[in-house]
This record gives C-alpha cells, structure tokens and sequence, in this order.
C-alpha cells in the first residue's frame, strides 16, 4: 500500500521534501488524482498529496488578481469569480472523465503543472499566460518565489511559465497568484452545418481561416466531423446530418449581435448556419474544451496533436489513412484531438510521423499504463533540448525527488 504523506501548510511541504530527500525516496505529487493517468505511469510507493492545501487566500476583482493554494478545486475557484462576473480566461480542461475520472475533481496546481488550456487559448493563451507569480518548495528543499500579484512584477527569467507545463518535476507549488478576467456579458455560437456530401475537413479549415482573419474577434473556432459531432448534447449539433463548425464570438451584447450577423454572412456559402445562444454556447464548448466526445469510447488511445491551423486537416487525414479512429479540431484546425484504435506502438509511428511532417508534436493523453510506460508520452526531445531539459530538472530537484520519470525515461 502506498505511503502517503498529505501536508496541510507550506512548512508541511517544506518538512515532506526534506524528509524524502534524507530517505532517498521520491514522490509521486499530487493534487485531487484527477489527471494521475496523463503522463508515464509513477510509483505509487510514496504519494505527496496536496489536497489538504486547498483554499483561496486573497481574491481582489478591482485588481483582477486571486491568489489560492495548489489544491483548491478549479470548480470552487469558478464559482467564486462567477459571482464578481469575472473568469479564468484560459479554461482549464477538464479531463477527469477523459481519464476515466470523474468530473470537477481538478485542482488548480494541476490545471498549472500541467499547462491546461481550452478554446479561447487562440485569443488569450494558455495557463502558463495566466499566471503572476507563486510560492514553492524545490526537489532542494529549499522555499522560493516568483513573480508577483501584478504583471509589473513580472521581471527578469519568469519562474512561473517554467514551472506551467513541468508536471510537478520541478517544484511544489504552495501558493499561486493568478490573472483573472471580466467574464463577457454576453457569449454566441455561430454554427455552419456542412452538407452531407462527404465534404472533406479542408473546407472546415477555410471557413475557420476566414472567421479568424476577418475583423469579428472570434474567441474559438472548433470543427466536429459528423460522427463526432452526433455525440454532442447540443440538439441543434446532434441533430445537424453533418459535420459542424462553430465560430464563438464574445463581448458587450451590441457588438456580438453584430458580429454574429457578420460571420452567418460571410460563412453562409460553405452550408446552413445557426446561432446557438448562452446555455446551449457553453455546453457546446466546454464539450469542445474536455474532448468529451471521446470520453466514452474506452478502447480508444487518445492522442493530442499541434499543428499549424492550415495544416490541421491534411494531419488528420494522414493519420486516419495509416490508422482507423475519429478526429476533431480546436484552435482553428491548430489542435487535432485524435481517438484510435488500440495498437502495440499506441500509433506512434503514424502519429509523431504525421505531425513531423508540418513541424508540429503530438502528446498521447489517454493509453494504457503500459503503452505509457513503453511509449513516449510527450514529444521527444531533440538532444540539445533534451540535455537542457536535464540540466533544469537538476538545478531545481538534483535528487530526483518530485514525480521523476513523469515526462520522460530519463528526467
């Protein structure tokens, strides 16, 4: 049975990492588990459980600033912004589901560590954008902080993008600043129903080029092939007969409603279009945000590749032709989330391969704990980048004691 250490302060951390470091053992961090499954499979013998530091510390909307502990639940942290009208800009995926979770278990050390971002992501950038600062404790055992609660402070080698994205191989964070947003006062969904023609995903990628390039400020752009898009709890995309594309367009309720009329006139030539209002707008995206389409095809490994959004459907059709599955497009075409069925090298070969031939990267989301261990789960590294990459996880945790082995084999 694993040991388990669940610290309920910083200087709980400080003692946990110094323990650890004076057993020569290592941890397994962790927030609620919610995303244990996304990355190399981990020892589970020593488990650093962050979920007792949890809670929002300071929250200050004329500032746009909140500052909250690793383990506070991103759902508690939206409800609280809710009330201020105000959001966290870069919509943090929910993936508990995809992982064979369950739903509103993520934290937000986790939706940092691990970089998460949703559709607005075209606009307003991931989480590592989103972040002003934050407290922690190296693999050294030693306290540090970076950045600030304003983005002034943000100066010199920013700390806090390092550690947005390094899976809790660096550091753990014990208190983290973040930039919030005014939530938009009203949000629309145009949709472009393309007709059941065995139109190619090509078209898709024009009609989202031409929505982004136009002057409407589109917030997302996402395109769901027909089977994907039947899956949708929004009836008007269940119920379209085809593939969907859909345009999301957010601010002052005048503006909307006039860019929405522009967009339905500009895309009205590639198939029907529909405006789809706040309720059912939100629910198309946070599907879109989850890759809920593919949460209830278990046998399926689930890859997510970036490329650039001209690019996005040629990939997918050179991956669908060496391998059989489903794809859907976010960010424009620029993000292909990928269900295929199951093989010994979990596709990895016609994957990487697709995505290396328009310099994008792929990273395997959902696969079995043995295929993860075999497989490289994120993008290889090339080897000037890859000595970097040990040279940084040695200067912060020299003894391996935070989630070695996460990323890659050899760090």
């Amino acid at each position: 049975m694993a040991d388990t250490l669940r610290p309920e302060s910083a200087s709980g951390v400080l003692e946990a990492v110094k323990w650890a470091a004076a057993e020569e053992v290592s941890f397994d961090v962790r927030g609620a588990g919610s995303k244990t499954a996304l990355g190399r499979p981990m020892s589970d013998e020593h488990i650093l459980d962050l979920s007792a530091l949890s809670g929002i510390d300071a929250y200050e909307p004329g500032e746009l600033l909140l500052v909250a502990r690793p383990g506070t639940p991103i759902s508690e942290i939206e409800r609280v912004l809710a009330e201020q009208h105000q959001q966290l800009q870069f919509e943090p995926a929910d993936l508990g589901p995809l992982l064979d979770g369950e739903a509103e278990q993520g934290t937000l050390g986790g939706a940092i560590a691990c970089n998460l971002g949703g559709p607005r992501r075209i606009k307003s950038g991931a989480a590592r954008d989103h972040i002003l600062g934050f407290d922690a404790v190296s693999g050294r055992g030693e306290v540090f902080k970076a950045g600030g609660r304003v983005v002034k402070n943000v100066t010199g080698f920013d700390l806090s993008k390092l550690m947005a994205g390094s899976y809790g191989t660096l550091a753990v964070m014990t208190e983290i600043n973040i930039k919030v947003m005014p939530a938009p006062e009203k949000t629309r969904t145009v949709l472009v129903a393309w007709p059941p023609s065995g139109v190619h995903d090509h078209g898709a990628m024009a009609a989202m080029s031409e929505a982004m390039n136009s002057s409407h400020e589109v917030s997302a752009a996402a395109h769901l092939p027909g089977a994907v898009a039947m899956r949708s709890n929004v009836d008007y995309v269940s119920g379209a007969g085809g593939a969907v594309t859909a345009i999301r367009v957010e601010g002052p309720g005048p503006s909307v409603d006039h860019r929405c009329r522009e967009l339905k006139s500009l895309l009205g030539i590639h198939g029907e279009v529909e405006e789809l209002h706040s309720k059912n707008s939100d629910t198309l995206w946070r599907e879109v945000r989850d890759a809920a389409y593919f949460t209830n095809i278990a046998d399926r490994q689930i890859w997510r590749v970036s490329v650039a959004p001209a690019s996005g459907s040629q990939v997918a059709l050179r991956i669908l032709d060496g391998h059989p599955g489903e794809v859907f497009y976010d960010c424009g075409g620029g993000l292909i989330w990928a269900a295929l069925n199951p093989a010994e090298d979990a596709c990895e070969t016609v994957v990487r391969a697709a995505a290396a031939s328009v310099s994008g990267h792929a990273t395997l989301i959902r696969a079995d704990a043995k295929v993860r261990a075999r497989v490289p789960v994120f993008q290889p590294q090339p080897a000037p980048l890859a000595k970097l990459s040990r040279q940084v996880k040695e200067a912060f945790d020299p003894r391996g004691i935070l989630n070695p082995g996460r990323m890659y084999e050899e760090a």
